[in-house]
């Protein structure tokens, strides 16, 4: 797994994320039953591995293609320097942690889950006991609470 990470993703901490998530998931389908052929694990592993490795690299296509859309000067640099001298607002980072601690823990674990985590709405209802669409609502109204306490 972890060559097969450093293969395709050329990244040591990528490689060992993908070690990680790869391995948790394969203990999880192999505890909930769902592997059809357990003595075939090293070709479930292999293609756990692939499917991951096509997840994280749309993530950062995405991440990638919203820094250029909303920041064209920023893209492809890691300069932060210059990310400050084009960014459209002034981000107070401690004022957003505050604003996100007022939220509801609910509110606040959807919030992460979706933006930090990057997971889709079904993923987070998944794993909170919650609905897709009630996902959205929460997430849509989360939003618009950090979007006022910003504004204060």
């Amino acid at each position: 797994m972890r060559l097969y990470g450093l293969r395709h993703l050329r990244d040591r901490a990528a490689a060992a994320d993908l070690v990680q998530q790869v391995l948790l998931m394969t203990l999880e389908r192999l505890r909930a039953g769902e592997v059809r052929e357990p003595e075939r694990i090293a070709s479930f592993v292999l293609g756990a591995c692939r499917m991951t490795v096509l997840e994280m690299r749309r993530g950062q296509q995405r991440r990638e293609g919203l820094l250029e859309k909303w920041v064209p000067a920023y893209a492809g640099t890691t300069d932060e320097a210059a990310y400050e001298a084009t960014a459209p607002f002034a981000l107070d980072p401690d004022r957003l942690a505050g604003c996100l601690e007022a939220l509801s823990e609910r509110e606040r674990s959807v919030v992460v889950m979706s933006f930090f985590a990057d997971k889709a709405a079904d993923e987070v209802g998944k794993e909170l006991a919650l609905s897709a669409g009630n996902v959205r609502v929460i997430r849509h109204r989360a939003i618009g609470r950090l979007r006022e306490c910003m504004e204060r």
